[in-house]
């Protein structure tokens, strides 16, 4: 019992830890937490992280709900549900390392562009492709808000959390429900993301400041970075399996 709770303290600080970064930045939780996650307790992902992904956007629509791009979120939500069927087919069908691999490298080519002014259009086609991509890597390994994210680097503040806010909340109820179609969402996964849950409570309380920060016009910037970071978090989870 010690061991179980040292790991759910070890895991707790990750989701912490992605949770303060999501308030900020809008996006970031599950490229915290996820490879932590697998680490100590691969049987439970990767539904675990995604009831984590679905409880943190309440939190964030509850304060932010006013900036909400509807028109955005539609289009994203239009290209996650066939997204997450083809993640759904990959955690039966296909190596999911090989296409953490694959996706860490276009998310990094993809940061390098946009850093160097290639602005990423935002209309109808760009974000139900990025919602297929992000449909994809979010049912099959818990990181799917990059491409969202990249899509909406040059908003305001409040319309990036709000948006991605409904966006993550509706399609990791959609992952979830995917993954216990396909019997691969076990009771102690559910278990494991209620669990810690009171991380994620904690980490969006302590937010605030770091949200403030961002929006004086530093959250493009804090976008292309953590989209860096989880891309290269994928790779080395990847990597390693």
């Amino acid at each position: 019992m010690d061991h179980e709770v040292a790991l759910l303290l070890v895991a707790g600080v990750a989701v912490f830890a992605g949770a303060v970064v999501q308030g900020g930045v809008g996006f970031g939780l599950g490229l915290v937490a996820a490879p932590v996650i697998t680490l100590l307790g691969p049987t439970v992902m990767p539904g675990a992280v995604q009831v984590v992904n679905m409880t943190m956007p309440l939190l964030t629509l509850a304060r932010e709900w006013r900036g909400t791009e509807w028109r955005g979120a539609g289009f994203a939500l239009l290209g996650r549900l066939p997204g997450s069927a083809a993640g759904a087919l990959v955690i039966v069908y296909v190596s999911t390392a090989t296409l953490g691999v694959l996706v860490g490298v276009m998310v990094l080519a993809a940061v390098v562009l946009t850093a160097r002014a290639v602005a990423v259009p935002r209309n109808g086609a760009t974000l139900t492709a990025a919602g297929f991509v992000s449909g994809v890597t979010g049912t099959a390994t818990g990181i799917g808000g990059p491409p969202i994210a990249l899509v909406y680097q040059s908003a305001r503040g409040p319309e990036i959390r709000a948006t991605l806010a409904t966006f993550f909340c509706l399609s990791a109820a959609q992952s979830l429900v995917i993954l216990g179609l396909l019997g691969r969402l076990p009771a102690r996964a559910l278990v494991a993301g209620a669990a810690l849950v009171p991380f994620v409570l904690l980490g969006h309380a302590v937010s605030g400041p770091l949200r403030r920060y961002l929006d004086g016009g530093r959250v493009r910037a804090a976008v292309l970075a953590v989209a860096a970071v989880s891309a290269c978090a994928l790779l080395g989870q990847s990597l390693a399996r």
